[in-house]
C-alpha cells in the first residue's frame, strides 16, 4: 500500500505522519526539541497532565510541564483522569492558554493511574469513556484526540467497539496501542487488532502504536494495519535517531550513516543543556540520570562507569563526564 506522507487531524496537517508519543517523565520540552532537531517528528505531545496540576498547580512544576516554544510545533497536550467534569475544565483551561490539540489518555497501564479509573482504567467502562470524550470535545474548543489500548485484558478487547462511539463524540483522531492494560509493555503489539480498529473507523484517522523500533517495523505497521499515521514512544528513548531514520525510509530517501560516537555525545550534551535551561543546573543533573541507561549505555566502558555517572550531582562534573565519552 501507499505510505501516507501526511495526516490531517481536524485541519491540522501533520507532516510527516509520524507522532512522538506522550511519555510521563520523558517527553518534556528538552527531549522534544532534541528529537525535532534530528528531524522526522510530525507532531509531538506533552507528558500526561492531570486536571489538578493544571487547574490548581503553581510554580515551577506546572511551568516545566507546559513549557514550549515556537519551534516546538505542532504540539498536542495530553490530559488524564476519570471524571468528565474535571477533564473538561482542564481542556478549557488548556485551549484558553494556547493549546491547539488536546489528547485524552485512555491507555496508561500504570497501576497508580489505571486502578483509579484513569488511563487504561477507562476501558473497563467503554460507554463512560465515550461520554467523557464527548464532554471534553464540547468543552475544548480545539480538536480532541484519544489514545487507548486494545482493552483492559484479553478477555474483552473493546477498542474496536469504541471507535464508532468516539467518532460520534467528535474526536478528531484515535491512537491505538496494540496491547492490553494487562500486558503493560510485555509481549508483542497485536497488529491484527490494530487493523480491526482501523477497519472500524469511518471518519477519523487511526494512528498505530506499539513495537515500532525500526524502519522495517514502521512499514509493517502501515502495510498490515492500513493506519493513517504511526506513533513512536519507547524506541526513541534508547535511539533518538529512530524517528529521523523512519521518516527518511518512508519518504524513500537513502539511509544516513549510524550516528558516530562523537555525534551521540554531542546529542547527550545538547539534551543536558536544554534540561539545564528547563530545570536549573542542579535539578537537571539529578533528572538527567534517568537518561544515562537509555542512550549512553553503549558509550560506557563497564557497569562501574554507569554507576558513577548515576551518582553525579554537580552539573560541571556531568558536562565533563559526558564530554569524556567522546574519546
Amino acid at each position: 500500500m501507499t505510505i501516507p506522507a501526511q495526516v490531517d487531524i481536524a485541519g491540522l496537517s501533520v507532516t510527516p505522519a509520524i507522532l512522538l508519543a506522550p511519555m510521563a517523565g520523558y517527553s518534556d520540552l528538552a527531549f522534544r526539541m532534541s528529537l525535532r532537531e534530528l528531524g522526522g517528528v510530525g507532531l509531538a505531545f506533552t507528558e500526561m497532565l492531570s486536571p489538578a496540576s493544571l487547574l490548581q498547580g503553581k510554580g515551577n512544576k506546572r511551568k516545566t510541564l507546559l513549557a514550549t516554544c515556537p519551534a516546538d510545533q505542532p504540539l498536542g497536550h495530553q490530559i488524564y483522569g476519570s471524571h468528565a467534569g474535571s477533564l473538561s475544565k482542564a481542556a478549557q483551561w488548556l485551549s484558553g492558554n494556547g493549546a491547539t490539540l488536546i489528547d485524552i489518555n485512555m491507555g496508561c497501564p500504570q497501576r497508580k493511574i489505571s486502578s483509579h479509573g484513569a488511563g487504561a482504567g477507562l476501558l473497563r467502562e467503554p460507554e463512560e469513556a465515550i461520554r467523557i470524550a464527548e464532554s471534553v470535545v464540547q468543552a475544548a474548543g480545539v480538536p480532541v484526540s484519544v489514545k487507548l489500548r486494545l482493552g483492559w485484558d484479553h478477555n474483552r478487547l473493546v477498542a474496536h467497539e469504541m471507535i464508532a462511539g468516539l467518532e460520534n463524540a467528535g474526536v478528531a483522531a484515535i491512537t491505538i496501542h496494540g496491547r492490553t492494560r494487562g500486558q503493560g509493555y510485555t509481549g508483542k503489539a497485536d497488529l491484527d487488532e490494530i487493523r480491526r480498529v482501523v477497519q472500524a473507523a469511518r471518519r477519523v484517522p487511526i494512528v498505530g502504536n506499539g513495537d515500532i523500533t525500526s524502519p522495517e517495523s514502521a512499514r509493517a505497521m502501515y502495510n498490515f494495519t492500513g493506519c493513517a499515521a504511526i506513533m513512536i514512544g519507547r524506541g526513541a528513548l534508547s535511539n533518538p535517531w529512530l524517528i529521523r531514520d523512519i521518516a527518511r525510509d518512508l519518504a524513500n530517501q537513502p539511509p544516513l550513516p549510524a550516528p558516530s560516537r562523537e555525534e551521540r555525545v554531542a546529542f547527550a550534551l545538547t539534551h543536558f543543556e536544554r534540561m539545564v535551561d528547563l530545570y536549573g543546573a542542579r535539578g537537571a543533573t539529578l533528572l538527567y540520570r534517568k537518561w544515562i541507561p537509555q542512550y549512553l549505555r553503549r558509550l560506557l566502558n563497564d557497569r562501574q562507569h554507569m554507576v558513577a555517572l548515576l551518582q553525579l550531582e554537580c552539573p560541571e562534573t556531568m558536562r565533563r563526564s559526558l564530554t569524556a565519552l567522546a574519546n
